[in-house]
């Protein structure tokens, strides 16, 4: 049966252009029940004993959710206990709609068949589609849609109820009306928390329901406490007019009375508005899209630089005793453009890991959860799990924010296990920073070649033999997903044949496909302490693609010939054959280079490849390239308990330059040869020049020790650096590079269609890519894709030649990539509490690194350490702490704090917060008594092996 719409539409130019969309109804589509004998159904999903104990719901049944039910209460849904729902395709839309991240939650609990959620295609079968009736909103029309499939079920199963103990279809809905409608056509229909409250078997169900309206304005109380947000609509009128300002609100770590707003500019940077106080922030929360609207420039102050954390009682619903917190002079320092929240136009809200303040008021079911991440605000819940859930991290999800209440409301998802253990710890660590780690879906795994996989003779024919070649592999201990391997040999001629040779990811994740889309999603492999989340499944990332020793494994090679001064002769790109003959670490590698008794072939390879590394490092240097420091520490792990027993920084060897030179040669002719192919859509990284400013603090630190620094350019900033020495203190170059690091800007991947600028600053290159790491970086694959098609290897495909989508797909691989640099830093702040939550108190040395108004920065070099020490005034009548940001110098007492200045201190395990773990300084040497400065804010550790290159490799 056909029906067809037909509209008409406005056209770019201004025409008119009619649209005719055909839609076929048939009446061959099944119901999925395997009770039903009607439909001729292969295969069924709901079953015939859907029994689950409730007491308004005695007899076996079916639910039937609408949207809002989807939208609202996806938590319920997920949850085990609640299996036979069918969802039509009405809801389906609806839901894809209006949110892209609940509408994947339902389609993965589709395919999940111990749930039994079956999708009914109502909008193509004859006797459920229905039209929209004149003056009907599309909302009423759904609404009635989604009544009419449920009454068509309830129909459609009535001869089968005698043999199922009475099955029945209940359709969950919260619209009033819409229930009313379904009550009075005969339906079955309750609301969904009055459902969920029948569950007897299954309370603890009740606290993941989130609240609906009426209930978020039960808990509040009658006082407004912040402003009425705005329409959208007044909102959208004042943007155009220019009276209102669009941007990221950004919450601070520091101060919760305190945020920014994030506004895109025409520049690249864009402009930052301050916010300060609870009413100015009108309940926005950290990622939120807000409007704002600038105060009048007397009322603009400056950031605070005051540590306020929200950790109190809850002062319920108050918000103007703790305004009082926050009033500080602003004519220090200039004045920020600041203004005020008026209204949210996309809220960000995800669940949130954090722990239970448990009230202390004896039976009440209302607490306040504190979330993991300092930015986002306390979340008032009912729950009556309270004492289980108490030392517990768990997740909760905001449901709103009315301006009566001091805090959102939202409702329990689910507990993560005991605060503290190693596995919730990473758990949580990997949510936060939003790393999917996720088993890979069958889906995804259909994809992977059969095992046993050989490479078949057609594949040989096409590729380049290159086995008979001495390659090998230098990798950091223990390292299984193999990426790279080299070789060098002399020619005939007398030169040099050097080769990289990298893993042909792209030869078994093809495009397009469930395991590419995984991939791309995932976009890098992250690497934890002792564990790693893979980008492409095990058995790709550790075997088949893997250039381990001893096997033959499919490459893509790129050949250079090359003199003895490392001069590039002729490049060769070519998809080959290899099989490696040694995979070694970066000691052993070293230990053969160093050994004068070795000679075999795999020794002099090496040789070869050491002695060219070192012209093509001073070549690069002598072009300007930065040699920048950042401490890495490694953990040595007990291989019973995996608890970290050892501490150390990582020494760098010779073949680490060694293979971190050829990596970075190979990434620069690749992104030459796909610029010069493609050069609209060609994936690149560009490391942006960082403006003037951000060298503000390396200046006056080196101004500090009479060392001038130049940073006109890099090279001018390279040689100052190399030319930065001073009398008795050898470590002075190694810090003033880490604070150098600390200038930088973050490196990104680009579209070549889509920007101008393609230089790498902290490399002195002109254009550069990635294309030497694809089994832990989705970048590599496309640069992959890119160079076989322009040297023939491969065909091409639409979305690889659409510059918007690269760019959108480098997007993703900034944030993914971002993200995973959190995790892994957060990694190692916990296994850094936990190496010294075993040691007692440590005595240290370190240096200064930064001077702050109220306190000193020191770095740790011995375990890569950093915290701030603050000085607390435990005396009314002590001196005024004197800072000068001019030094910048702090003078406590008597003594005055300088950038680099070396002291001792204590190092320890402060466990007050098991949630907020810290490690605790105090300062040692010099002495200074009247102040309390044992406070540490903030810990960060560098992670060994691929994070450092944040300047060479990784960028």
């Amino acid at each position: 049966m056909l029906k067809s719409k037909t509209f008409v539409k406005k056209t770019r130019s201004g025409g008119v252009m009619k649209i005719v969309r055909e839609h076929y109804l048939r009446d061959d589509i099944w119901c999925g029940s395997e009770v039903c004998t009607g439909c001729k159904q292969e295969s069924t999903v709901l079953q015939k004993d859907a029994c689950i104990e409730s007491n308004l719901c005695s007899y076996p049944h079916y639910l039937i959710p609408d949207t809002n039910v989807v939208l609202h209460q996806i938590d319920v849904l997920e949850d085990p206990v609640i299996r036979n729902v069918i969802i039509l395709q009405t809801v389906l839309q609806e839901v894809r709609h209006r949110s892209a991240p609940i509408y994947k939650r339902v389609k993965d609990m589709i395919h999940e068949k111990e749930k039994h959620f079956y999708t009914f295609t109502n909008e193509h079968h004859r006797e459920t589609f229905i039209e929209r009736e004149p003056g009907e909103t599309a909302n009423d029309r759904n609404d009635r849609a989604i009544r009419v499939s449920a009454k068509w079920y309830s129909q459609h199963l009535k001869p089968f109820e005698a043999d199922t103990e009475g099955l029945k279809v209940v359709l969950l809905t919260n619209d009033l009306r819409n229930k009313q409608t379904a009550e009075e056509s005969g339906l079955l229909v309750y609301k969904c928390e009055e459902y969920i409250k029948s569950l007897i078997a299954n309370p603890e169900l009740v606290d993941r329901l989130a609240l609906s309206n009426d209930e978020k304005n039960e808990i509040t109380s009658s006082k407004l406490l912040y402003p009425e947000h705005l329409p959208l609509s007044r909102i959208q009128a004042g943007i155009k007019s220019g009276s209102f300002l669009q941007g990221t609100f950004r919450a601070s770590r520091d101060n919760y009375l305190e945020a920014t707003v994030f506004v895109q500019g025409e520049g690249e940077d864009g402009t930052e508005v301050l916010l300060q106080g609870l009413q100015n922030l009108n309940r926005a929360v950290h990622q939120d899209v807000v409007a704002v609207q600038l105060l009048p420039r007397n009322q603009w102050v400056a950031p605070s630089s005051v540590v306020l954390q929200d950790e109190g009682a809850a002062k319920d619903d108050n918000v103007d005793e703790e305004e009082e917190e926050n009033t500080e002079s602003a004519t220090e320092s200039v004045r920020k453009p600041t203004g005020k929240v008026v209204g949210i136009i996309k809220r960000n809200w995800r669940p949130f890991c954090g722990m239970l303040n448990v009230s202390q008021i004896k039976e009440s079911t209302r607490h306040l959860f504190t979330p993991a991440d300092r930015r986002i605000p306390r979340i008032r819940i009912e729950t009556r799990q309270a004492a289980t859930l108490a030392g517990q991290r768990i997740m909760v999800a905001i449901d709103g924010w009315p301006k009566d209440s001091r805090y959102p409301n939202g409702h329990f998802v689910r507990s993560l296990g005991s605060a503290g253990e190693k596995e919730t710890e990473e758990e949580v660590l990997l949510l936060e920073h939003d790393v999917p780690h996720q088993a890979f879906s069958q889906a995804v795994l259909s994809f992977l070649p059969k095992m046993p996989w050989a490479i078949t003779p057609e594949e040989m024919a096409k590729r380049m033999d290159l086995r008979h070649l001495t390659v090998c592999s230098v990798d950091p201990p223990g390292c299984t997903d193999i990426d790279d391997a080299l070789h060098c040999r002399e020619l005939e001629n007398g030169n040099l044949e050097v080769g990289v040779h990298i893993a042909d990811v792209s030869h078994f994740i093809r495009p397009g496909n469930a395991l590419d889309k995984e991939a791309a999603n995932r976009g890098t492999t992250v690497y934890l302490c002792g564990k790693r989340i893979d980008m492409v499944p095990e058995l790709l990332s550790s075997n088949l693609c893997s250039l381990r020793s001893n096997v033959e494994r499919l490459a893509f090679s790129c050949i250079w010939e090359m003199n003895h001064k490392a001069e590039i002769l002729s490049t060769k790109f070519t998809k080959s054959i290899i099989n490696s003959k040694a995979s070694l670490t970066y000691a052993e590698a070293q230990m053969r280079i160093d050994d004068t008794s070795m000679n075999d072939e795999i020794t002099t390879s090496l040789r070869g490849l050491n002695k060219l590394a070192k012209i093509l490092k001073r070549q690069r240097i002598e072009k300007g390239a930065l040699t920048l420091s950042s401490l890495e520490v490694r953990f040595h792990m007990d291989s019973e308990t995996h608890d970290p027993i050892e501490l150390q920084t990582k020494e760098l060897m010779e073949t680490n330059s060694m293979v971190e030179e050829f990596m970075l040669l190979a990434n620069i002719s690749v992104a030459q040869k796909i610029y010069d192919e493609f050069s609209e859509c060609a994936l690149l990284r560009k490391h942006p020049a960082p403006p003037p400013s951000n060298y503000d603090i390396l200046l006056k630190a080196a101004k500090s020790k009479n060392v001038e620094i130049h940073t006109d350019s890099a090279k001018a900033l390279a040689d100052s650096l190399d030319g930065a020495r001073v009398k008795d203190f050898p470590y002075f170059n190694t810090l003033l590079r880490i604070l150098a690091t600390r200038c930088m800007m973050q490196a990104v991947y680009f579209c070549s269609g889509m920007d101008s600028d393609f230089h790498h600053y902290g490399l002195a290159s002109p254009i550069y890519t990635h294309f030497t790491s694809p089994i832990r970086r989705y970048a590599d694959i496309i640069v992959h894709r890119l160079l076989a098609v322009a040297i023939g290897a491969d065909s091409t495909y639409a979305d690889l030649m659409d510059k918007h989508k690269q760019s959108a797909l480098c997007n993703n691989l900034n944030y993914r990539h971002k993200m995973a640099q959190y995790a892994q830093r957060s990694s190692v702040a916990f296994h850094t509490q936990l190496f010294f939550k075993s040691r007692g108190i440590l005595n240290e040395e370190g240096f200064v690194l930064f001077v702050r108004k109220n306190a000193i920065i020191v770095l740790i070099p011995k375990f890569g350490l950093e915290g701030t020490v603050f000085f607390d005034s435990k005396d009314k009548t002590a001196p005024n702490i004197v800072f000068d940001e001019e030094g910048p110098t702090l003078t406590v007492e008597q003594h005055t704090f300088h950038i680099f200045d070396k002291v001792k201190v204590t190092i320890s395990l402060d466990a007050s917060n098991i949630q907020h773990q810290k490690i605790r300084m105090a300062l040692t040497e010099p002495v200074v008594t009247r102040y309390d400065n044992v406070r540490i804010d903030m810990v960060r550790t560098n992670q060994l092996s691929k994070e450092k290159q944040s300047i060479t490799l990784k960028n």
